[in-house]
């Protein structure tokens, strides 16, 4: 892990941690799949389709980070990592912990949207 790795507001997680992310997010995408077979099969109502929206958001967050290679977590705890899971380093710039947050906050609202219009298309389905 180096300093020089971490781009504020860019950039928070290595290799490692990015395949953490991949890995979150097909678990999410296995999650909804299997949850829309089921709707297909049981004939669950509209409303009750809702709830498909918890793993699509694990999916979106798990993707959306490992595209921008930034952790929403470490973002928001001021922390980045570049190399073994227990080598977290903290950041030690006030202005970089604040551009960090600012971008964790982006991610979490582009997952949220991305989970509810995911979540609004199974909704619409006619299973």
């Amino acid at each position: 892990m180096t300093e020089s790795d971490y781009i504020p507001g860019t950039c928070n997680i290595g290799p490692g941690e990015i395949r953490k992310r991949q890995f979150t997010a097909v678990v999410g995408a296995v999650l909804s799949l299997l949850a829309i077979l089921s709707y297909s099969h049981t004939h669950i109502s509209h409303m009750a389709r809702t709830g498909i929206f918890i793993p699509l958001m694990v999916f979106s967050v798990g993707f959306i980070q490992s595209r921008r290679k930034f952790c929403l977590a470490f973002g928001l705890m001021g922390t980045f990592n570049f190399g073994r899971s227990r080598d977290i380093a903290r950041v030690s710039s006030p202005e970089d912990r604040a551009s960090d947050r600012k971008t964790a906050l982006s991610i979490l609202g582009q997952s949220a949207l991305l989970a509810l219009v995911l979540t609004g298309v199974v909704v619409a389905l006619p299973l």
